[in-house]
């Protein structure tokens, strides 16, 4: 609890710089993910993550230290030179882009490997933390890591800030951005300079194995909760930001952990939490969604059963009677008939179970909708009557109030369905 404190009360300058640094690499990843998976690019940014690292290795043997304008110069470098080769080769030969992504990324990082052992077989102390570059370590960013990777952070989105509407509009349609005059070439080409930069930024903090993770992951649990783009950015940039931070905070605590793979491990937890309790989009969300949308058709198949049986000038039926209309799911009908009893639908005397008024009307409300989509059906797809039924018997629980007067109103009003049976009113009773 004294480190938990100590670390967010940023009374140590090393600490604020650290903070400082996370949260910009954050910031800036995360919005250039976002763009990049929206636009199918994730593995792109995969390859770009490890193609640096060749660069970093070039940049130390040219410099002799770790000097970061070195390093960013070397690491910029290679990463272009990966996203150009996997442009060329995708446009130029028949291989597919993923395939090409995949070759691009083990080459690179394979070179970037053979150099780095290379490298640590020299005995050189100023090696010393080069191997960080792979998992990254946040802890040992200093005054100069910080001005030259924060600039470069903040260059970054700023950039996208400025272009937000022509990004978005290349992303989501290309075309019409050709088609209004907009240089797309060039607006591409920048946003895949802003996507290694973005990556470079991280080098050191994140890792180059484990940057894409912090591009694309943030956004990909951002996608559950949101269509919106502007929300999806903000939500992106939330869920980065605190893992990078709790990663830091990690990394203090336990100096020997890196810091790339605590950050992995807390924005998981959180693309984990979106994708099963996410409103709407997540599993659970959508089980229930599910569940909920089988109970109401149920619900509405047993009270249709009890008013055909009335249009029938029968009396009510017992619920053994009931039961029996719904083969393998006697326990599923008799829960739902009691739920419908207590919501005021449904009267149980000790013979029958009949409808109530409420019941009644949303009993008819439900066998005029199917009978409104078999004349539909028979009238405008030209389906012989025995052929309606069972598309009915799906689309009848779809539609609102409004809709079912404009579909009513549309079909002038019909009095019967393809079968001749009567399509009730709001009057009849």
């Amino acid at each position: 609890m004294e480190e938990f404190i100590y670390f967010f009360s940023f009374k140590d300058p090393n600490i604020v710089l650290v903070v400082a640094g996370i949260s910009l690499l954050s910031i800036s990843a995360a919005m250039v993910g976002t763009f990049t998976f929206l636009d199918k690019k994730a593995l792109v940014g995969d390859a770009i993550s490890h193609a640096v690292l060749p660069g970093v290795c070039m940049a130390f043997m040219f410099a002799g230290n770790k000097n970061p304008y070195w390093i960013v110069l070397g690491a910029f470098t290679t990463g272009a030179i990966s996203t150009y080769c996997i442009s060329y080769i995708s446009t130029t030969t028949k291989l597919k882009e993923d395939t090409v992504i995949a070759a691009v990324l083990s080459i690179f990082f394979g070179v970037g490997i053979l150099l780095l052992t290379q490298l640590q077989q020299t005995g050189n102390a100023a090696l010393s933390g080069l191997d960080h570059f792979l998992f990254g370590n946040a802890i040992a960013i200093v005054w100069e890591d910080l001005i030259v990777y924060g600039f470069i952070a903040s260059f970054v989105i700023i950039i996208l800030l400025v272009f937000y509407k022509e990004f978005k509009l290349i992303i989501f349609n290309a075309h019409f951005a050709e088609s209004v005059g907009m240089p797309v070439r060039i607006l591409r080409f920048v946003f895949n300079s802003l996507l290694v930069l973005a990556v470079v930024t991280g080098i050191q903090a994140i890792g180059v194995v484990l940057m894409a993770a912090l591009l694309i992951t943030p956004a990909a649990a951002a996608r559950f909760w949101t269509n919106k783009l502007h929300v999806m950015l903000l939500l992106a940039v939330t869920f980065a930001l605190f893992s990078g931070v709790a990663g830091a905070y990690i990394s203090y605590v336990i100096p020997k952990m890196p810091t790339g793979p605590w950050v992995v491990m807390v924005i998981s937890f959180l693309a984990f939490i979106s994708f099963f309790f996410a409103k709407k989009k997540g599993m659970v969300s959508r089980w229930y969604s599910q569940r909920k949308y089988q109970k109401k058709i149920h619900m509405d198949h047993i009270l249709k059963t009890l008013f055909l049986h009335w249009e029938k000038k029968q009396q009510g039926m017992t619920q053994g009677e009931l039961i029996n209309q719904f083969q393998g799911k006697a326990s599923t009908t008799r829960q739902y008939i009691n739920h419908l009893i207590n919501k005021d639908h449904l009267s149980a005397t000790e013979h029958y179970i009949t409808l109530t008024p409420s019941g009644f009307t949303e009993a008819k409300r439900i066998v005029r909708l199917h009978r409104l989509w078999e004349v539909y059906l028979s009238k405008y797809l030209n389906l012989a009557p025995d052929h309606v039924h069972d598309m009915a018997e799906k689309m009848e629980h779809l539609l609102t109030p409004d809709l079912e007067a404009q579909l009513e109103a549309s079909l002038d009003y019909p009095a019967t369905d393809p079968h001749q049976s009567t399509i009730p009113r709001d009057h009849d009773v």
